[in-house]
């Protein structure tokens, strides 16, 4: 028999369109590169991970019943991903990313997760009331979710029933989606990943570490928090106290997908029963492998 899944992986499920220079580039910059096409979108991009470190993660979004969503699919399930809960649509195109990257860093970026927003709460049927969980039986496993879901909604997961037995990991996707976490920080539920430039948007105040902007997001009511600041220390915090770490030196090659990567391998690491340094330390190991390109995309 097929086993359920160990996790799932909520959020934007799309193509990523990456458009990578190895040359230092600034606002209207014209200059040759290379231009990808893969998978992506946070949720997909988390659960990618996991599966590389031997989970099995099951997908809740929303995909357009195209060529593009199909093709997206079968990509997926080739991945070792449970697709069986995408929610698929008639009426709505499968969402894409594009993104402009230069050795000095992300340039530029567009997510266009409207599909996503427009399915809205359609594409949590099977864990609210379906095979996954209902409010009376709530799903009891760790649920990774991401920030391109509508404020709305998101407001409405931090204190739902189906929710409640579940062990919730948070991403904002990006910066510009850092406030749609306020529900969470308010209802004290969840771990919420962020880098420092988050933290401070959900502050309402500058950082310039992330042992001090993790400190802050707990004293605002966050249940966990943990914070990234690049190439510099990053911090975890708890109730037990606030953590920190180095992460390894490496070249930077690319940067989409670094954070989502970060996430993936912190949460596979406390699920093999490893404790917060070790499982800090095993992140950032893994995200310095991806962005130095010893990682696959």
């Amino acid at each position: 028999m097929t086993r359920d899944p160990d996790i799932l992986c909520i959020g934007s499920v799309l193509w990523d369109v990456i458009g990578r220079a190895n040359l230092h580039m600034t606002v209207g910059s014209d200059v040759p590169g290379r231009i990808t096409r893969i998978p992506g979108g946070v949720a997909l991009n988390i659960a990618m991970t996991l599966a590389r470190f031997g989970l099995r993660p099951a997908l809740l979004s929303s995909v357009g019943r195209d060529s593009q969503g199909d093709e997206l699919l079968a990509e997926c399930r080739a991945l070792g991903l449970v697709t069986e809960h995408v929610y698929l649509s008639e009426d709505l195109p499968t969402d894409r990313y594009m993104a402009i990257e230069g050795v000095n860093g992300l340039i530029a970026a567009i997510a266009d997760a409207h599909s996503l927003e427009a399915a809205g709460k359609k594409i949590l049927r099977p864990l609210i009331d379906g095979p996954l969980g209902t409010a009376d039986a709530p799903y009891p496993g760790a649920i990774a979710l991401d920030g391109n879901l509508t404020e709305s909604l998101l407001s409405e997961i931090a204190g739902a029933p189906a929710f409640a037995a579940a062990d919730l990991r948070i991403a904002p996707a990006s910066p510009g989606k850092a406030l749609r976490l306020m529900p969470f920080l308010r209802a004290g539920r969840g771990t919420l990943y962020v880098n420092l430039e988050e933290a401070g948007l959900l502050c309402q105040r500058t950082f310039t570490n992330a042992p001090d902007a993790a400190a802050a997001l707990l004293a605002r009511g966050a249940s966990r928090a943990i914070v990234t600041h690049g190439g510099e220390t990053c911090a975890d915090g708890t109730s037990d106290g606030v953590i920190r770490a180095c992460p390894p030196k490496v070249l930077v090659t690319r940067i989409t997908g670094a954070g989502d990567t970060f996430m993936a391998a912190h949460i596979a690491a406390e699920r093999a029963g490893e404790d917060r340094p070790t499982a800090l330390s095993h992140a950032l190991k893994a995200a310095a492998a991806y962005v130095s390109g010893d990682m696959p995309s």
